[in-house]
């Protein structure tokens, strides 16, 4: 048996959406994963973003009651066993960087803000295990409160992944401001809707999939009302959802809404996600949708899992990315095996042992020449811009930020504007270990470098080398002089002890 399924651990995931905040906690014991605690509650973040792009003082209290609640469970946890993540209202939110630093102290845990395309794995990955196997290609359908998710895969695999600006809550404040519902402004919001599918209707159309699956509450619901009505028997069918639309618009008003399984909670956002869910319907060709018990946070479990037993997604991101901008690996191996050894003796003194500074620093040490594809000239920016902006599974909107910092600051003038908040300082410092690696690797022969001994302290790298080697590279003593006067603008004092 595995040193892993050993351990009795318990993970946690809280998915803080624009419409509900969702945690579930499971226990895992002996390779076996069983749910032990899920908790939601209605919170509407996206009803409280203002037309500034400000969340509303109002529903950012409430979204913070409700953490304070959730911090209770989860304080407990080891950080590395949880994952909190924000989607698409605190995205879009101005003020977001506040919230997240105030949520963050309430969960005694880290908040991270996911792209659409990340939730899109992530939700594809929850679905994919709830499932029974099957070869079959897939459609998944994720109506959030202020994106809808749209993912093609088979397996574990997602192929295509989009994530649209429309879900229930922005749908319904845009067309059922006053909770007025007719057949003029239902058509409208199912056309507005269709106009958003429109681009990518092809990729997504019926011939490119085998069966369509719904996930979340929005599309649960739908689902147990529509059997209810009509007895479907566990799926939605275009005739079952024309009927519950005739419904929804008979009743006038969003307050007149009575229907089974609908609480009164979900009842004044729910005319937009049914408009949402019809215009899918009718764009992407679905006759019939089975739904899902899994969606974002059950994803999140899963890929917490492949964290602890060392299959994490982000690797094989890197990997790929290696591959795709034909990154010299030879060269960058032997500058992140130099990287590391230098962090290890310094990690103590500078304070640099958080999980995410080793693997963030290894990180970059294989991608730090990701901008030689483009052009060698200013190539560490051009590094710094890819990794920023691109589509990279497994990595946060902070993941990112901090691994195109590393990039872009590896070598030349240090862009010391870039670096902020709190945490400033250790990520100055990891810069600083990636750039004296690339500089005491910079030769790219493969030989042998003598033993280098590092010694940090608050304001100094104090770096012992023989003398008898730096004789010999007359070109590296003088690069770790100029990089010297670089270091200086942090400040800090770089010391080459010649030994």
């Amino acid at each position: 048996m595995s040193e892993d399924n050993e351990i009795d651990r318990q993970l946690a995931a809280l998915d803080l959406g624009s419409n509900s905040f969702h945690l579930i906690v499971v226990q895992e014991s002996n390779g076996r994963v069983q749910v032990v605690d899920k908790y939601k509650e209605m919170v509407r973040l996206a009803d409280g973003l203002q037309e500034d792009g400000v969340l509303h003082p109002k529903v950012e209290k409430r979204a913070l009651h409700c953490l304070e609640r959730l911090g209770e469970r989860l304080r407990g946890l080891h950080p590395d066993n949880v994952r909190v993540v924000g989607t698409n209202a605190l995205r879009q939110a101005k003020n977001s960087e506040e919230f997240i630093d105030r949520a963050t102290e309430l969960l005694g845990h880290e908040v991270e803000i996911i792209s659409g395309r990340e939730e899109a794995r992530l939700i594809y990955l929850g679905v994919s295990h709830n499932l029974e196997d099957s070869h079959d290609r897939r459609l998944v359908v994720d109506i959030g409160g202020g994106s809808t998710e749209l993912i093609v895969g088979r397996d574990f695999q997602p192929q295509e992944m989009e994530s649209l600006h429309m879900g229930c809550v922005s749908m319904s404040a845009a067309w059922f401001p006053k909770g007025t519902i007719d057949e003029d402004n239902f058509s409208a919001a199912v056309d507005a809707a269709r106009q958003e599918l429109e681009p990518v209707s092809r990729q997504f159309h019926h011939n490119q999939w085998d069966s369509a699956i719904g996930a979340s509450g929005t599309i649960v619901t739908i689902q147990q009302i529509t059997n209810t009505l009509q007895s479907d028997e566990g799926v939605i069918t275009r005739e079952g959802l024309e009927n519950l639309s005739d419904e929804i618009i008979g009743c006038g008003h969003v307050d007149k809404i009575d229907l089974p399984h609908l609480s009164s909670e979900r009842r004044p956002v729910f005319a937009g996600g049914v408009a949402i869910l019809k215009a899918i319907f009718e764009e992407l060709g679905v006759e019939t949708m089975h739904t899902s018990g899994g969606a974002l946070r059950e994803g999140l479990i899963q890929d917490l899992l492949g964290r602890v037993h060392r299959h994490d997604i982000r690797d094989t991101t890197v990997g790929n990315l290696k591959k795709r901008y034909h990154i010299d690996k030879r060269h960058s191996d032997r500058v992140r095996d130099l990287v590391i050894a230098l962090h290890a003796q310094s990690a103590a003194a500078w304070q640099l042992t958080d999980a995410d500074h080793a693997m963030t620093l290894r990180w970059a040490a294989e991608l730090h020449e990701i901008g030689m594809d483009i052009a060698h000239s200013q190539y560490h920016k051009h590094g710094g811009y890819l990794l920023l902006n691109m589509d990279m599974p497994g990595f946060s909107n902070l993941d990112q930020k901090r691994l195109a910092l590393l990039v872009r600051a590896h070598r030349r003038k240090v862009p010391l504007d870039l670096f902020e908040g709190s945490n400033r300082e250790q990520w100055l410092r990891l810069a600083v270990l990636l750039r004296l690696a690339v500089v005491l690797r910079r030769s790219r022969l493969n030989q042998h470098l003598p033993h280098i001994n590092v010694v940090a302290e608050d304001d100094s790298l104090t770096v012992q080398l023989p003398k008898s080697w730096l004789d010999k590279h007359p070109l590296t003593r003088l690069d770790l002089q100029q990089e010297a006067d670089y270091l200086q603008v942090i400040p800090l004092e770089l010391i080459v002890e010649e030994c």
